[in-house]
């Protein structure tokens, strides 16, 4: 019979009375190179699964907020601090992990792959795959990557949170190649230039960047002050 709270139980007895199961953070960190939208998977360091790749993940300790552990998780894998994240889901399965009872929170992150040190990827043998390429991952992992692009392609095209995967500073060319590269499909060049220009969220500098061309294309950067506005209150982006 299912058990229900109800108030003939006494106090706390009501919470005793419960199975007590494992909570954990697992992130999918995108990362772009400037042609491919990339995700970071490591190799399971132990059982089960060892040696297969997987998510960066770890267990909720007592003492933090689940928000607050993805954000542990985020750092011990890639060093850096005020990382974009964002929850994505849920997965409960009863079965989901051979090890225990363990319901996953899954978050998204964003990070300039460029800030993503060797070292860091020795540290935990990670690597980065193509969201079109990855590798059999271990439990339903392969099902919150693909929640994660789903939901990334939902976002960017109300918020200008793709910004948090390019450099500081980058011209429209590569812009583009960003938004192609998450959504997987190519856009009008003359379209997205008018669109991206029109919200007045870009300051185009005097520097040229001329390794693709001999001519040169003009480098941007955001406006700060302008972008957050738009981040917080949303926007038809693409």
């Amino acid at each position: 019979m299912e058990q229900l709270l109800t108030s003939e139980m006494p106090g706390i007895e009501q919470y005793r009375s419960y199975d007590r199961f494992l909570t954990a953070a697992d992130c999918i960190i995108f990362g772009f190179d400037g042609q491919s939208l990339k995700a970071l998977f490591i190799k399971r360091a132990f059982e089960p699964e060892i040696g297969k790749w997987s998510l960066m993940g770890g267990f909720v300790n007592r003492d933090e907020s689940v928000d607050e552990a993805a954000a542990r998780v985020l750092n011990q894998l890639t060093g850096l601090d005020d990382i974009y994240m964002e929850q994505i889901g849920c997965f409960g399965e009863v079965d989901r992990d051979p090890g225990g009872r363990v319901i996953s929170i899954a978050y998204f992150a964003l990070i300039n792959i460029a800030h993503y040190s060797e070292a860091m990827m020795k540290e935990h043998n990670a690597k980065w795959f193509s969201i079109d390429k990855i590798p059999n991952l271990i439990f339903d992992h392969k099902k919150m990557v693909m929640m994660a692009r789903e939901r990334l392609q939902h976002k960017v095209a109300n918020h200008p949170v793709g910004f948090e995967l390019l450099p500081e500073k980058f011209t429209l060319r590569q812009l583009q190649n960003l938004y192609e590269a998450i959504y997987g499909s190519e856009l009008d060049k003359r379209n997205f230039t008018r669109k991206i220009l029109s919200l007045e969220i870009l300051s185009k500098l005097d520097e040229k960047e001329k390794e693709s061309s001999r001519k040169g294309s003009f480098y941007f950067v955001f406006d700060e002050k302008k972008y957050k506005k738009l981040e917080a209150e949303g926007v038809k982006f693409i």
